[in-house]
């Protein structure tokens, strides 16, 4: 069987070429063509993967010392003109074997690689090498994550008045002033969920935010809210009656503590 052309298939792993109807054909049917296609394309993925990465600092002097010394590596193998060549099954071994460059063995293929392909395969491969490795030395893959923000208080919710007591939550105050609730089976309304802040001892209090549609939310605070006075969490049931006050209607309470 005529193997594809070791060049052609370089260029079409690489993507210069597109592959006509006998290509493909042949690389259906010979496993051996196959093999060295995926090797060439792993090979040009892994150039493809650094082109993004130019502004990155340049790699320590002793990769670029490993890079020269592949190079040199691949410089040494032998040439195409003395590649030792397949002898016929029709002749005594002693005796040489026509020139046949379609016959020739896939062994013979591959060492009879020129120099220049070669030279450019390995220098793609451990220049690619290089700059990934140097990435996962000088740069981290990711940022270390934040840490969440320190909860200075906390209440969880029940049910309240004629609440169904399947609705529950919690309420969280966050170090720099938010209020995360957490809210679950409150039942339907016609209106909306709005969250309060109440003072027990006088009953004043203040509209922090609204829920929507997510069972969750974050509120800011004032700044200057004293939450030892205002220690109740309320969440309510209002109509859209552009009434700014409590409708009375609450659904669940609790009570903050540090």
């Amino acid at each position: 069987m005529q193997h594809l052309d070791h060049d052609r298939l370089v260029f079409l792993a690489l993507g210069e070429i597109e592959a006509d109807d006998g290509d493909s054909t042949h690389l259906d049917t010979c496993e051996a063509c196959r093999v060295e296609m995926a090797a060439l394309q792993e090979v040009a993925g892994l150039g493809a993967e650094t082109q993004g990465l130019s502004a990155l600092p340049d790699p320590p002097e002793h990769i670029w010392q490993g890079i020269a010394a592949e190079i040199s590596a691949a410089q040494a193998l032998p040439s195409l003109t003395t590649a030792p060549r397949q002898q016929s099954v029709d002749q005594p071994i002693s005796a040489p074997a026509p020139e046949r460059s379609s016959g020739r063995s896939r062994a013979g293929r591959r060492r009879g690689w020129s120099r220049m392909a070669a030279t450019a395969v390995t220098a793609a491969a451990a220049a690619a090498v290089a700059v990934v490795g140097t990435v996962s030395v000088l740069r981290p893959d990711d940022p270390a994550p934040a840490p969440p923000p320190a909860v200075v208080a906390s209440a969880p919710l029940a049910a309240y008045g004629s609440t169904p007591p399947a609705a529950t939550g919690d309420a969280r105050v966050l170090d720099g002033g938010q209020l995360h609730l957490h809210v679950a089976n409150l039942p339907s309304v016609p209106g909306y969920y709005e969250v309060w802040l109440i003072n027990p001892t006088t009953m004043q209090m203040f509209s922090v935010g609204t829920l929507g549609g997510s069972s969750d939310a974050l509120l800011p605070l004032p700044p200057n809210v004293d939450l030892s006075a205002y220690s109740v969490v309320d969440v309510s049931a209002e109509q859209y009656d552009n009434k700014p006050a409590h409708s009375g209607d609450s659904l669940l309470r609790g009570t903050l503590t540090g």
